[in-house]
């Protein structure tokens, strides 16, 4: 098997690399040679968080210092791929365990470029390992398969085109493996998919995978496959649409999500459903002030045609509860008010239950991969208020948009049901080591670490 892009297995001819902290810089300057001690002098270098020297010797470079910051953030090290000079690199100093599978993980994202249009102008430098950790690989694959999804234009990655993804996923690890499509959505009543869905010439549809023995426990992976958002016929301004390919990144989440635990065969039985839908303006989108069924009975009138990703997750959460799994979990790109509440890299955590919260939380915190919880506040269910039906998808305040979201996708969840639910943005909006403007994996890891202590 190939190493991935960024490794190398041959050791023999790797250069040394030099990981090291500020703090603790001093003793490792002590240690090394007087002349590479001058050198490092004469280039005032500190080792500051995501600073790089290269050392001199008589044929040229002899070696590198990454200086790092937090040892078990691997973003801590994801300038090395692209900051050092092509070429193979192997550690030279003493790391933890779990600090060289930080390494790992942030070598391998910091090499990535999406590559299927636009060839790289330079290939990442390479770092050499004879036996990367493969917990570690399957995180980043993870993790890249999430960029590549969201990343991928719509007329590639449309709900047809997502569907033969997690349809390759299903048969490389032997799930079963469903999907309901266009008119049959109604036959078998999921009328809010088929409302959202059915203006495009792509027939919106439910994606759905089952994986895992009987006996384990149950949880339930929900992610919003809207594989592009005009706004409806409430359309989006131009600069609010540019990047609505992105709009499938929940999707993205919980199909990578699934493809994890079910590479690291986790004890866990798994169901993963995905609507997917373009919101595409046409003779047959649905219009304000509609009323429009849904699988629980539950009317919504539809305030803005542009809150359609909560619509189309309630027939899927009310479908996951049906099967009244352990744990339920959604992931959406749903609201611009948790972008302005938290910001592009920090998604915002909803959950009924304070075990699952915690338990996030806490895994967010070990794995260097951040959430931030925000409360379900149902006193402003007030402003998903409506005069002609039982409920709206949105309504004419502003105020705490993020909220309202999360209390309306709550309303579809049954009252015993453990829930959680992350508002992702799923996007980087520029460059940064690690982090290439794109598609980007957000809360994943912590996802899965908080799923592999709860029920491994």
């Amino acid at each position: 098997m190939n190493p991935p892009n960024g490794f190398a297995s041959d050791r023999s001819k790797a250069l040394p690399l030099y990981c090291v902290q500020r703090i603790g810089f001093d003793e490792w300057r002590k240690s090394q040679t007087p002349g590479i001690g001058q050198w490092i002098d004469a280039q005032t270098f500190d080792a500051a968080s995501g600073s790089l020297l290269l050392l001199p010797g008589e044929n040229g470079i002899a070696g590198a210092v990454l200086g790092i910051g937090d040892p078990l953030d691997p973003f801590a090290y994801a300038h090395a791929p692209f900051a050092l000079p092509p070429g193979d690199w192997a550690l030279a100093n003493d790391l933890p365990a779990d600090a060289q599978r930080a390494l790992q993980l942030g070598w391998g994202l910091g090499s990535y470029r999406f590559a299927r249009y636009k060839k790289p102008t330079r290939a990442p430098s390479r770092l050499a390992a004879e036996a990367p950790d493969a917990e570690t690989l399957a995180l980043l694959a993870a993790s890249l398969r999430v960029r590549d999804l969201v990343n991928t234009p719509t007329q590639d990655m449309g709900p047809q085109e997502l569907e033969d993804a997690a349809r390759d996923i299903a048969k490389t690890h032997g799930a079963q493996f469903e999907s309901i499509v266009g008119d049959e959505l109604l036959k078998q009543n999921f009328p809010a998919i088929h409302a959202v869905g059915r203006a495009s010439h792509r027939e919106p549809r439910l994606i759905e995978l089952s994986w895992g023995d009987a006996s384990h426990p149950h949880v339930a992976l929900v992610g919003k496959g809207v594989c592009f958002d005009t706004g409806g016929l409430d359309i989006k301004p131009a600069d609010g649409m540019r990047n609505m390919k992105k709009d499938m990144g929940g999707a993205a989440h919980a199909l990578a999500l699934a493809e994890l635990i079910m590479s690291q065969k986790l004890p866990i039985r798994l169901t993963l459903l995905i609507p997917a839908v373009e919101n595409a303006i046409g003779p047959d989108a649905f219009r304000p002030g509609e009323v429009i069924a849904t699988r629980s009975g539950v009317s919504v009138e539809i305030d803005n045609t542009d809150a359609e990703g909560r619509v189309i997750l309630g027939d899927a959460l009310v479908y996951a509860g049906e099967r009244s799994p352990q744990l339920l979990i959604d992931f959406a790109t749903l609201t611009g008010a948790a972008r302005i509440a938290l910001g592009p890299d920090l998604p915002a955590l909803y959950s009924n239950d304070d075990a699952v919260a915690d338990a996030w939380l806490g895994a967010s915190a070990q794995v260097r991969d951040p959430v931030w919880r925000m409360p379900l506040w149902r006193p402003y269910w007030r402003y998903l208020t409506s005069s002609i039906a039982d409920m709206a998808n949105a309504g004419s305040s502003r105020m705490a948009g993020s909220v309202t979201a999360a209390l309306y996708l709550e309303r579809f969840v049954p009252a015993q049901q453990a829930w959680a639910h992350l508002d992702v943005y799923a996007w980087n909006d520029s460059d940064r080591p690690g982090k290439p403007a794109g598609g980007e994996a957000q809360g994943l890891r912590a996802a899965y670490a908080m799923l592999k202590s709860r029920f491994a």
